[in-house]
């Protein structure tokens, strides 16, 4: 197909096709004539990973290295995760104290080696801007966050297909990065349902359809 069937069938601009081209986002098409490429299926489907990826906050960078992963997958299937979560966690910032970070995740289950740097970091970090903020998880609170996250990864893990490494591939580094918004917004959902069932009354913005 030309560049412009593929927009209008990814509902992409031709514009922004050609942008994710020039980024190295979406490969090339077959060339038929110096000016002219042809595409197929599988930029049609590249191009929705990529929407999806943007769609949800993923930066252009950051999309860049998820489709890296996709690409070119590491050997070992337990390297896949890190792969995927690198993609998407911030740099170590070696100025953070990880006692406190190593301490909670022990509640998941956590020993040293078992995880990498970059996310345990990514908690010291989360730790860190709470105590900046003077606010602390309810002691009450933290205990089911452990138990709800640790039974949310076991299950995702579980899920991980093994029929084809292009389909554990998939599963593994896309599920990482996009049900994180699905799981922020059923969190929120599920504050307000809470919420209505202990104070009663409408959850905010259901009255004026908001």
């Amino acid at each position: 197909m030309r560049i412009s069937e593929l927009a209008a069938q990814s509902g992409v601009s031709v514009p922004t096709i050609k942008y994710y081209l020039r980024e190295g986002l979406l490969p090339e098409g077959e060339r038929s004539a110096p000016t002219q490429a042809t595409y197929g299926e599988k930029h049609l489907q590249r191009l929705r990973v990529i929407r999806a990826l943007v769609d949800s906050g993923v930066s252009i960078a950051e999309t860049r290295r998820v489709i890296e992963a996709l690409d070119n997958p590491p050997a070992e299937p337990g390297l896949l995760l890190a792969a995927a979560h690198a993609a998407v966690t911030p740099p170590i910032d070696e100025s953070l104290d990880l006692t406190a970070a190593e301490k909670l995740v022990e509640g998941l289950g956590w020993q040293p080696g078992t995880c990498d740097d970059e996310v345990l970091h990514a908690v010291a970090r989360a730790l860190q801007g709470m105590e900046r903020a003077g606010f602390a998880v309810p002691d009450a609170v933290m205990p089911v966050y452990l138990e709800s996250i640790r039974r949310i990864a076991d299950a995702e893990i579980a899920g991980v297909p093994t029929d084809s490494v292009e389909s554990a591939v998939r599963y593994v580094v896309l599920g990482s990065v996009l049900a994180e918004p699905l799981l922020l917004a059923l969190r929120r959902v599920a504050q307000q349902v809470s919420s209505v069932e202990r104070f009663g009354g409408a959850a905010p913005g259901a009255a004026s359809g908001l």
